[in-house]
C-alpha cells in the first residue's frame, strides 16, 4: 500500500465561529484518522523522533500500540515519560522537534506525531478508569517552586519514585503558564486540572497562594526540612519597549492581558475584571504569545486586531499553525513595523474628563531588513520618513518576559546572570547545594516541553543525590 503523502489536516471549528467563542479550536483526531495517520509511521530503527523529543518519549511504541488500536497501551507508554500528555499534545511545537527529525518528512509530511498524542490522552481521559497507583514513600522530601510544566514534571517524576513532594504555587490556581498564560481555546482548563489531579493521586501536595520570597522563602523551605528544592517558578516579569506612552491606560503586558482573561474571567458577559469589549488592539510582538493575546482580544469583542511586527513573516517565531489560526479569524498582520509611541487623550481645560489617559492611536515607523544579527537574523532598520498612524485604542506589548528577581534577591548565594535567569549545571543544580532550577526561571521564555525536559533532568539529579546521601 503507498504512503499517504500528507498528514491528515486537524478538524477544527469554521474560523468565522471560533472567532467569538472561547471552545476549543482543533477538535482533535476521531478514532478513524488516528488510524490512518498512524499507518503512515514506518517504525525506524534508529528512531530519529525520540531523539528530537525533548522528554524522551518512546514514539515508535507508541504509535505502533495506536496501530493496533490499544489506545491505551499507548497511553502509557506517553506516560512514562511525559507527567502531561494532554498537554503536550495540544501545545507543543512538534513541527521543530520530534516531528522535524520524522524520516517519512524527508519525501513527505512528517507523521502528525503531536496530534496523535493528543489523541490518545483524549482517548484515555475519556474512557479509561484512572487507576493511578500511590507508590510506597522512601522518607525523602522535595519542595518545588512553581506549579507551571517544569515544576510539575519534577514533582511527577520524584513521586513516582516515592518522594514526598511539596508544590508551591504563588496563583489560586495549579497550573502556571498552563492555566494563566494559554487561553482556553488552545489549552482548555479542565485539562490541566485533569493532569494536576493525577499528580495529586500520585502523593503530590500543591499549596496555592504561597508567594515564594514573601510567604517562604528557599532558605526558610530547607530549614524546615526539605532535602531539596526545585525551582521551577517561570519567567513572569513582562518586558517593555520604554518607548513613551506605556503607562496610558489601556496599555497592558501581555501576562496581564492573558492572566486576567484565563483566571480572573474577563471572557464573561458581565466580567468583574474587564479588559475590553469593543475597539481596536495593537498586540506588539511575533511569538506565540502575541498569537494568544490577539486571539484572546478578537474573542472578548475587539472589532479589530493587529499583529505589529518588525520583521517579516518569515522570520515570525510564532507556530505556523497559530499564524494561519490568526489569519483565517481576520487578525491582520503589520510586518516590517516598528512602534514608536503610544499616543493618549488629554483635555487640560478638564482633568476631570474621563478619557484622559487612554489610550488613542500608536505612532509606527516602517522597517526594512538589513545585515544579520548575532540571532542569525537579519536586523530590521527603520525607513527614513515612513512613519504612519495606527488608530488603536488598546495595546499589548508581548515581547518576552524575565525571571522574576523575587526569589534571587530573597536566596543566600543564588546566582544569576545578566537576564536575571538561575545559573545551573547539566544536572539543573544551582550554586545552592540542594537548590535546583529549570524552565522559564533559568532559559528566559521558552517552550512547555523544553521546560518539562528541564523539570525531568533535575528531578532526575536530585533522586541520585539524596538517594546516595
Amino acid at each position: 500500500m503507498p504512503v499517504i503523502q500528507k498528514k491528515h489536516p486537524m478538524p477544527t471549528q469554521e474560523p468565522a465561529v471560533r472567532a467569538r467563542n472561547f471552545q476549543e479550536v482543533a477538535l482533535g483526531y476521531t478514532k478513524e484518522i488516528a488510524l490512518s495517520e498512524a499507518a503512515r509511521c514506518l517504525n525506524c530503527r534508529n528512531q530519529p523522533c525520540v531523539q528530537g523529543c525533548p522528554v524522551n518519549i518512546n514514539i515508535p511504541a507508541f504509535i505502533g500500540l495506536v496501530k493496533q488500536g490499544d489506545f491505551e497501551g499507548a497511553y502509557r507508554v506517553i506516560s512514562q515519560a511525559s507527567s502531561l500528555p494532554a498537554v503536550c499534545g495540544r501545545v507543543c511545537p512538534q513541527e521543530t522537534q520530534c516531528e522535524s527529525k520524522c524520516t517519512l518528512g524527508v519525501r513527505f509530511e512528517p507523521v502528525g506525531i503531536g496530534r496523535l498524542e493528543r489523541f490518545v490522552a483524549d482517548w484515555h481521559n475519556e474512557n479509561a478508569a484512572d487507576t493511578v497507583e500511590k507508590p510506597a514513600q522512601n522518607g525523602h522530601r522535595v519542595a518545588v517552586v512553581g506549579s507551571g510544566p517544569s515544576g510539575l514534571t519534577c514533582a511527577g517524576d520524584l513521586a513516582k519514585k516515592g518522594y514526598q513532594v511539596t508544590v508551591y504555587e504563588a496563583l489560586h490556581t495549579a497550573g502556571g503558564v498552563l492555566v494563566y498564560g494559554i487561553p482556553e481555546f488552545r489549552l482548555p482548563k479542565a485539562i490541566v486540572a485533569r493532569e494536576v489531579e493525577t499528580l495529586k493521586a500520585l502523593g503530590v501536595q500543591i499549596e496555592t497562594n504561597v508567594i515564594i520570597g514573601k510567604t517562604l522563602t528557599v532558605d526558610e523551605l530547607l530549614e524546615d526540612g526539605f532535602e531539596a528544592v526545585f525551582i521551577g517558578s517561570g519567567a513572569g516579569l513582562p518586558n517593555f519597549m520604554g518607548i513613551p506612552g506605556e503607562a496610558l491606560k489601556g496599555v497592558y503586558s501581555a501576562n496581564e492581558f492573558l492572566t486576567r482573561s484565563n483566571l480572573m474571567k474577563a471572557y464573561l458577559p458581565d466580567p468583574q475584571t474587564p479588559i475590553m469589549k469593543g475597539g481596536s488592539v495593537a498586540v506588539v510582538g511575533g511569538g506565540n504569545v502575541a498569537m494568544d493575546a490577539a486571539r484572546t482580544a478578537l474573542r472578548l469583542g475587539a472589532k479589530k486586531v493587529y499583529i505589529v511586527y518588525r520583521r517579516s513573516m518569515e522570520e515570525l517565531p510564532a507556530r505556523r499553525e497559530e499564524v494561519e489560526h490568526a489569519e483565517k479569524e481576520g487578525i491582520e498582520f503589520r510586518l516590517l513595523c516598528n512602534p514608536l509611541e503610544i499616543l493618549g487623550y488629554q483635555n487640560p481645560e478638564n482633568p476631570r474628563d474621563e478619557r484622559n489617559g487612554f489610550v488613542t492611536g500608536m505612532r509606527c515607523i516602517r522597517m526594512e531588513l538589513g545585515e544579520p544579527d548575532a540571532s542569525g537574523r537579519r536586523r530590521p532598520v527603520p525607513i527614513e520618513g515612513s512613519e504612519f498612524m495606527l488608530d488603536v485604542d488598546t495595546v499589548i506589548m508581548a515581547i518576552g518576559t524575565s525571571p522574576n528577581p523575587l526569589i534571587k534577591s530573597t536566596t543566600e548565594g543564588l546566582e544569576v546572570n545578566r537576564r536575571g535567569g538561575i545559573i545551573v549545571d547539566e544536572a539543573g543544580l544551582t550554586s545552592r547545594r540542594g537548590v535546583y532550577a529549570g524552565g522559564d526561571a533559568v532559559t528566559g521564555a521558552a517552550t512547555v516541553i523544553s521546560a518539562m525536559g528541564a523539570g525531568k533532568v533535575a528531578a532526575r539529579a536530585i533522586d541520585e543525590a539524596l538517594r546516595g546521601a
